[in-house]
């Protein structure tokens, strides 16, 4: 029986995916290739993992609470003030310090359906009231989102890219959309997958906050930096919402070998062109392997793919597992014939489409 606030009731626990250790114990597989977290494949920079080595020799000492060194060269390359800057254990952190800051109970946060669900919980958590509004073409539609804002509204959380769609909404959409909310509504983008992005476009958040405009922008090292391990990321807003989101901060929150690490990997542009080259071409790769197949799926932006198998996706799930591929179902997301494929490397993505290939033909169903 689950004892606690009775709110605690209605929210549905975050579940992250599967392990691959724990994938070995209970297949008894050791080649194992996990495409489920969208996670960067090949790795940190090696000048984090350095940094991070390095790091370790000091961690008898607790870590700089407020990341002065980060905070000063992410500032500095954004061109931002140092309070314009906030630390997070993984930008999803920020997520949870955003509604224990802004929420009352009976507050209102509108967000997309489907989008990240920690947006849901975390509103949940401090007794608000989460309005999800559904996508249009698998984006966000932000028409529909600024008509649901009711004098309660306090938040608006826009992944973009969205996740688990791998989708996007645009300047010109962002700009609109901006222009019609009231004062006193603060609008999060969570930009986790920013470094994947090129095209034109895309919205320029920032100039949001150099405006001074009610608008927080997360980003993280868990993505294209390879990081995830770690847990790091940041929040960029003006000083007057970062302020009560420091008030809300547990002290500490970020570890002195993450802080290192991250400090390190801006420094490797190299790491991140190439890790965004390799996810161009691992894309085309996982495209032209389900268009063979005549599996539909969602164009995405991001370093991943939301794929209909047309089944129930345990099933394929399942199947895929016992090949020492995994993959994410989106049950949660309530999209039972559907699943999150991350982009691999390129034996892993070929891999992956191999498994499938060989499931579906063996099931009779391709």
């Amino acid at each position: 029986m689950l004892r606690g606030r009775p709110g605690l009731k209605e929210i549905h626990p975050y579940i992250p995916g599967k392990p691959i250790s724990e994938v070995a114990r209970e297949y008894g597989i050791q080649s194992i290739i996990k495409l489920a977290s969208n996670e960067n494949p090949m790795g940190p920079s090696p000048l984090a993992i350095k940094a991070a080595g390095k790091a370790l020799n000091d961690v008898n000492r607790y870590p700089d609470p407020g990341g002065y060194e980060l905070r000063r060269k992410i500032s500095r390359m954004l061109g931002l003030r140092m309070e314009e800057v906030i630390l997070g254990n993984g930008s999803v952190e920020i997520v949870e310090q955003i509604a224990g800051a802004f929420l009352d109970p009976g507050d209102e946060a509108v967000v997309g359906d489907p989008a990240f669900s920690k947006y849901d919980i975390a509103t949940r958590i401090m007794g608000g009231r989460v309005v999800a509004v559904p996508l249009r073409e698998w984006t966000h539609d932000l028409e529909a989102m600024a008509d649901a804002v009711t004098s309660r509204t306090r938040l608006i959380f826009i992944p973009n890219p969205n996740n688990p769609t791998g989708t996007m909404v645009t300047s010109d959409a962002v700009a609109a959309f901006l222009d019609r909310l009231p004062g006193g509504v603060i609008v999060v983008f969570d930009e986790a997958y920013y470094e994947y992005i090129e095209r034109e476009d895309y919205p320029d958040t920032l100039a949001r906050v150099r405006e001074g405009k009610d608008v927080i922008v997360l980003r993280t090292f868990s993505k294209i930096f390879g990081l995830a391990g770690l847990r790091i990321g940041y929040g960029l807003a003006k000083e007057e919402l970062i302020q009560p989101l420091n008030v809300v901060r547990e002290t500490f929150n970020t570890n002195s070998v993450a802080q290192a690490a991250a400090l390190a990997a801006l420094d490797d542009r190299d790491h991140v062109f190439r890790s965004r080259e390799s996810n161009e071409q691992g894309m085309k790769v996982l495209a032209d392997g389900l268009h063979a197949m005549g599996l539909e799926f969602i164009p995405s932006v991001a370093n991943f793919v939301l794929v209909d198998f047309g089944v129930d996706v345990r099933e394929v799930f399942q199947g895929l597992l016992k090949r020492g591929v995994i993959v994410r179902p989106m049950i949660p997301y309530r999209l039972p014939t559907m699943a999150r494929v991350t982009v691999g490397k390129e034996g892993e993505n070929e891999r992956f489409l191999d498994a499938l290939s060989d499931l579906f033909r063996r099931e009779g169903r391709r």
